[in-house]
């Protein structure tokens, strides 16, 4: 603020000593051509000045060169002075991603925000967010370990932390992120079957386990995660959280799957009926021989045997056949 006002004060006087030149010069006096001069150049160069003010708002930072040198980064919000010919670094500032934070530009050429208002993009440009953003990659179709085609996509929480490594470490950090959050998913995805399939190690501890992509999403995406950050790390990136927002099938396959699926469901439906027809059995067979309500030979135990698993098992509602023959 002392610079804008000396600034301001230094403007208006160069004015008055250009006015006051003109009036001694037009009464012939040579002293006035010295206020004249000087007011005349500061004119020409007192706008220098006010290119080192500098506006921050929260959670927003510049990254300073001098000449090609870095000289620092300016992180707290408030109202600054810095050199002149201090130039605001940051590559990424126009790069898309389709997440929060980013500009988009319409087909009529302006510029909006992700909440709908318009920006200036060139004050956006120099400046570096430090607000926690979240990227949302486009899906993406990897092989599982079985090498079933997945269709898969996950959301990455995430903020800059060094500023100086997100400008100068990478070309374009957030292209660089993108990228990193692409490969870090196919690397984890690759190690784990859809389902929880048999014989299969997750883990790497040489024992199978029951982990998967459906069923272990939790621990999945922790491990997404880690990857990401051991390779962001470099760039001044901290990942605050990746979640699976999208999981399924590829197209291709997802018709034969979903048959699996269900006919696994059948088997394992039928499995358990099968399984407590023949407790019922064995419990109506041991109550008729305790209570002794009727004498069954073997022949008879083997047909009461099957007509009870039929009438226990069948998926359809038992027709009773009343035998009214009379005896000779």
């Amino acid at each position: 603020m002392p610079v804008l006002l000396l600034s301001i004060i230094l403007y208006l006087a160069a004015i008055g000593c250009v006015v006051l030149g003109g009036v001694l010069l037009e009464h012939e006096k040579n002293i006035g051509a010295l206020p004249l001069v000087l007011g005349t150049l500061w004119l020409i160069v007192g706008f220098i000045p006010f290119l080192g003010l500098k506006v921050l708002k929260p959670n927003e930072a510049l990254v300073l060169t001098l000449f090609g040198q870095y000289t620092g980064t300016l992180r707290k919000e408030g109202f600054y002075f810095v050199h002149p010919f201090s130039v605001a670094v940051n590559p990424a500032a126009k790069t898309k991603l389709g997440q929060s934070g980013d500009v988009q530009t319409t087909n009529q050429g302006i510029t909006i925000s992700s909440d709908g208002h318009k920006v200036d993009v060139e004050a956006l440009g120099k400046r570096v967010s430090l607000k926690v953003m979240t990227l949302s990659n486009a899906k993406q179709k990897v092989n599982d370990c079985l090498g079933n085609p997945v269709e898969i996509g996950i959301a990455v929480i995430w903020r800059v932390v060094d500023t100086a490594k997100a400008v100068f470490n990478v070309d374009n950090y957030k292209e660089y992120l993108s990228l990193q959050c692409d490969s870090a998913l196919r690397n984890i995805v690759r190690i784990y079957p859809y389902d929880v399939a048999p014989n299969v190690d997750t883990t790497g501890d040489g024992e199978p386990d029951e982990g998967s992509l459906r069923g272990s999403s939790e621990v999945v995406a922790q491990r997404i995660k880690n990857e990401i950050q051991s390779k962001v790390h470099e760039a001044g990136i901290e990942i605050l959280e990746a979640r699976i927002t999208y999981l399924a099938y590829a197209q291709e396959i997802a018709a034969v799957m979903l048959q699996r699926q269900q006919a696994s469901a059948i088997v394992d439906a039928r499995k358990l009926i099968v399984d407590g027809a023949v407790g019922m059995v064995e419990m109506a067979l041991e109550k008729l021989a305790k209570n002794e309500v009727v004498a069954l030979d073997e022949e008879r135990k083997a047909a009461m045997v099957s007509n009870l698993l039929v009438v226990l098992c069948g998926n359809r509602d038992v027709q009773p056949v009343v035998n009214s023959s009379i005896p000779h």
